[in-house]
């Protein structure tokens, strides 16, 4: 039909989220003779660009991204003066480095690797009633993470018997005991004056477990 130009008769779009229309002022602009218009120009063009994705943050790392699409548009033809310098046209277009997945061998994927690093150490703790904490705080942990991945109520059975297998039968706790006091509900507020554990981070564990260490320093 006359008149009318279809997508597969035009140039490809170089970068679809701005649009055909951005494509065709970049390309404009760039036969604009007189060099202060072009600059007017290019300047108003990244505005309106920034215009179209306003949900992004505003920073010099962002302005500096709008710049360089701009060169990218136009085919890197575009000769105004940019308060960036040019992008590379060998970065174009590369791929990303690969990035590495952790190779953690978990038994139970659910909990995530910070409960292994948790029990871990807990099991070296040699104050008995600070372990019991830990592993109290442990337990709520595990109830907390496995309610998130199974969307059920799971019993304390299940918890008790998952941190004797993760600890190889170091840290055991009394299952009537768990389920008389409810140690193990993560909505439970912490009671420090009853046995009640507060929350010691993997850092706070790490230095109960070293004693001797702890010792070296404070005589420093």
């Amino acid at each position: 039909m006359e008149g009318f130009d279809y997508n597969t008769q035009l140039s490809p779009v170089i970068l679809k989220e701005y649009g055909r229309n951005v494509q065709k002022l970049a390309n404009y602009i760039n036969t604009i003779e007189d060099r202060e218009k072009r600059n007017k120009f290019a300047q108003i063009l990244v505005e309106l660009m920034r215009q179209i994705h306003p949900n992004m943050r505003e920073g010099q790392d962002y302005t500096n991204k709008l710049w360089d699409d701009l060169y990218i548009v136009s085919g890197f033809n575009l000769e105004v003066d940019s308060p960036y310098p040019l992008p590379e046209k060998t970065l174009l277009g590369k791929k990303p480095k690969r990035v590495g997945y952790n190779t953690h061998e978990l038994r139970f994927k659910h909990y995530g690797h910070n409960v292994d690093l948790l029990i871990e150490k807990a099991v070296v703790m040699e104050d008995p009633e600070e372990q019991m904490n830990a592993l109290i705080y442990i337990g709520r942990l595990m109830k907390y993470f496995y309610s998130q991945w199974n969307r059920e109520n799971v019993e304390d059975a299940v918890i008790v018997n998952d941190i004797r297998q993760l600890s190889g039968g170091k840290l055991n706790i009394s299952l009537e005991r768990v389920k008389a006091e409810g140690l193990f509900d993560p909505t439970a507020k912490d009671r420090t004056d009853k046995g009640r554990p507060t929350e010691p981070t993997i850092l706070q564990m790490q230095n109960r477990s070293n004693p001797k260490k702890n010792k070296k320093k404070r005589k420093q």
